[in-house]
């Protein structure tokens, strides 16, 4: 075998087991409450993803938490991140094709108070502090169902994240939930609706 054989050879091999460390690495992602939310994901499973990339992004497991009607439905986490679901909806159009996964996480609601955003903001941080985070990027509005309450939604700037939206639900005073996820799916009220 010659020198220039033996140096492709190697540098082969290396490049093959970079591709197979990287791959193994995401397989064994598993969301925690380390795992952080950003305007479009949680860790490693991202809004617009299908079922199978969700579960090839992450060793948790999700099951089903509520039925919802036959176009949306929540997926949830077990274990410490029980508190993590995932709203699903279907695309019409791509369900009538034929081996194609239609369904879609189309949102994320946190209700564990260890998982923060990216900003660090989470479940129990004042209106105040999630202003102070956010500052001018928050829009501030009335919460349907409790007169004290708030919902604060952050809005992107950024022209690519414009179509996204992080939205605090507050008592008036503290945040008790949040969500991320696109529109208009992340600002329906009632889970599927």
């Amino acid at each position: 075998m010659s020198n220039k054989t033996k140096i492709l050879s190697i540098g082969i091999l290396s490049f093959l087991l970079s591709i197979l460390t990287v791959l193994i690495v995401q397989a064994q992602s598993q969301l925690t409450i380390e795992s952080k939310v950003s305007i479009n994901s949680i860790d490693s499973i991202k809004v617009g993803m299908n079922l199978p990339e969700a579960a090839m992004a992450t060793k948790t497991k999700l099951y089903l938490a509520y039925a919802g009607s036959d176009s949306c439905y929540y997926l949830q986490t077990e274990g410490e991140l029980k508190d993590v679901s995932f709203m699903v909806t279907k695309d019409e159009q791509k369900s009538k094709q034929k081996y194609i996964t239609s369904d879609t996480i189309a949102r994320i609601d946190i209700n564990n108070p260890k998982v923060t955003t990216i900003s660090g903001a989470k479940i129990g941080d004042s209106e105040t502090k999630i202003k102070s985070i956010y500052g001018d990027k928050i829009k501030v509005s009335a919460h349907p169902y409790n007169p004290k309450g708030h919902y604060l939604t952050f809005i992107p700037q950024d022209e690519e994240d414009k179509n996204y939206r992080l939205i605090f639900e507050t008592d008036g005073k503290v945040v008790t939930s949040y969500r991320v996820g696109k529109l208009p799916e992340v600002e329906y009220i009632e889970r599927c609706s």
